[in-house]
């Protein structure tokens, strides 16, 4: 049979089960465009920025509700790929599966310096696990299946996958159209290393569990593993959703000094760590200010983590939830007689630390304690938060409880600002039934913003609060206290509420913790009628997060004797003498 190029793209992308597509037409991706608009199962979204869309394809992926969607992008060549480039590398760093599909310059016409012509594999090798060039029909359908269980395997990635205009334009033969037949899997622990992991496990006089993105589908079984441990557990900040903030047993973000009390106090006692799809990352661990014990067990799909920071008495190479399935099975008869001590003292140490957060209403700012306390009690249980890179990040990972596994998500080791107020929409476009809002720094959300036009254009009843300090926040504070100058990091006055009116959004100002209820309430009415809400925070980036000042105290602590000696000489010197 014959089929056009750009036919076969979109049967192969129903296949796989792609729901949505993110980008912008253009003259190289125009007729898979229109093969799109007639497709019964995806939905081409038009941005106004291949970067929204690569930050749209990767918040599908991580809030999907089965392991297999995946976020797509449809871009042009050369620009597009630039644009986007961005966005494939967080998810490429943070892993996360994408598809992305970019239009190509012709291969028939013999012609050189074509319009977007250049080699994409060059420019964007480096941020996708792999990349393919369509050079038939008959290769397209087996391409683009075999990209796709590379994205969702292992750890998973962005693939990236060029079609020339002329194979999508024109029609060729093809074998047959194969439907997509998934592949299935089902490891087995090593017996030695199982037994191992037993032992440790039940002769440890404290184990602790440290859980990272790797586990989201997991839950239920680390919940039944630390109840059977009476096990603290503790998240990465990607992982931040992975173990419900309102189970007894879980201690906040972080492990090291640069997690909150709870989680630091808890961990200090544990002999025994079971670690489970984590990398400890330099975010994760606070700058590598973590010391896990002797007797770590550390689980992973990818065997390229072990090892790398910190040593492992046992590792796993397999997936989380089949690791802690077999792991539980062979602890069915134990139980620890650990009493319930150390849940009384990680509530207490939460209860303490939270009420630092809000020990005096504040008539002149919004206070982040009473902000993400009032958010907790109006956003539902199931309700999604993406937060982006910034200040904001870390108050939102200590002060805002998340109870369910994807119900958080931020950038992470590629560290993208920009991303929240895109993948908001997304999220909100694949769960149009739950509410989702965003946390942004006023300039994190300044590069996407007016991605605004979207949620407008499409309905979506997302809500965005931005953190308004008129500063780059983190890196400011971060240069005040031994620069005591800020270079590059106040921003320029921007009237948000003429950026709602030209996106056609609504506009809430929140400029006291004595706004903060009416106007949540307000917000959350408004989203409910499917109209997306701006919502300026004037927020009070006074106190420090626990993150922070853990992080300061790790870095300064492995300076040279004689550079701590000039850095902190240098800052006594300007703040003295301004």
């Amino acid at each position: 049979m014959n089929k056009t190029g750009a036919e076969l793209v979109v049967y192969a992308l129903e296949q796989i089960g792609v729901k949505y597509t993110f980008g912008i037409p253009g003259v190289h991706n125009v007729e898979i465009y229109d093969q799109l608009n007639s497709s019964k199962t995806i939905t081409p979204m038009l941005v106004t920025h291949e970067l929204s869309g690569a930050f749209m394809a990767d918040a599908i992926s991580r809030t999907a509700e089965s392991s297999g969607e995946i976020g797509a992008l449809v871009i042009v060549p050369a620009a597009g790929t630039t644009h986007a480039a961005s966005g494939i590398g967080e998810a490429y760093l943070d892993g996360i599966p994408m598809m992305v599909i970019s239009g190509g310059t012709r291969r028939d016409s013999g012609r050189s310096f074509q319009l977007h012509q250049l080699d994409q594999e060059k420019i964007i090798g480096g941020l996708v696990k792999k990349f393919y060039l369509i050079t038939d029909h008959n290769s397209i359908l087996k391409t683009i299946y075999e990209a796709y269980d590379l994205a969702i395997s292992g750890t998973p990635g962005p693939v990236f996958i060029e079609v020339p205009a002329d194979i999508q334009m024109f029609s060729g033969k093809v074998d047959q159209l194969t439907p997509y037949s998934k592949k299935s899997v089902n490891p087995k622990i090593e017996i030695n290393d199982l037994t191992k992991i037993t032992k440790l496990l039940k002769e440890g006089k404290q184990v602790g569990i440290y859980a990272g993105w790797g586990a989201r589908e997991a839950s239920a079984e680390l919940i039944t593993l630390a109840e059977k441990l009476n096990a603290p557990v503790a998240t990465t900040m990607q992982g931040l959703s992975v173990f419900p903030a309102g189970h007894p047993l879980h201690t906040g973000f972080g492990i090291g000094i640069s997690a909150v009390p709870a989680a630091f106090n808890a961990f200090k006692a544990c002999d025994v760590m079971i670690a489970v799809g984590a990398r400890f990352s330099e975010l994760a661990t606070g700058s590598f200010g973590v010391n896990p014990p002797e007797n770590l067990i550390h689980i992973d799909i990818n065997k390229e983590v072990f090892n790398k920071n910190y040593p492992a008495k046992v590792t796993v190479e397999m997936d989380a939830k089949m690791a802690l399935t077999q792991i539980i099975e062979t602890l069915k008869d134990f139980q620890t007689n650990s009493t319930n001590d150390l849940q009384k003292k990680i509530a207490q140490d939460k209860k303490e630390y939270f009420e630092t957060w809000t020990q005096n209403l504040n008539d002149k700012k919004v206070s982040p304690g009473y902000f993400f306390n009032y958010l907790r009690k109006e956003l539902s249980p199931d309700g999604f938060v993406v937060a982006d890179d910034g200040n904001h990040t870390f108050l939102t990972a200590e002060l805002m409880p998340i109870l369910k596994s994807k119900n958080f998500i931020s950038p992470t080791d590629y560290n993208a600002m920009g991303y929240a107020v895109p993948a908001a929409i997304a999220t909100k476009l694949s769960h149009k039934d739950k509410e989702v809002v965003a946390i942004v720094g006023d300039g994190a959300f300044l590069m996407t913003g007016l991605e605004l036009i979207t949620a407008k254009a499409y309905q979506l009843g997302v809500i965005i609060f931005v953190f308004c300090d008129g500063e780059l926040g983190q890196i400011s504070k971060l240069q005040l206290t031994p620069l005591n100058r800020k270079t590059c990091t106040v921003l320029n006055e921007v009237d948000l509420s003429g950026i709602a009116k030209a996106a056609g959004t609504e506009f809430i100002s929140i400029e006291n913790d004595h706004e903060i209820e009416k106007s949540l309430k307000a917000a959350f009415a408004l989203a409910k009628k499917n109209l997306p809400v701006l919502v300026s925070v004037n927020i009070s980036y006074e106190k420090q997060t626990q993150f922070t000042k853990g992080v300061i105290k790790t870095n300064l602590a492995r300076f040279p004797f004689f550079d701590k000696f000039r850095f902190i000489a240098r800052a006594i010197k300007r703040h003295t003498l301004g």
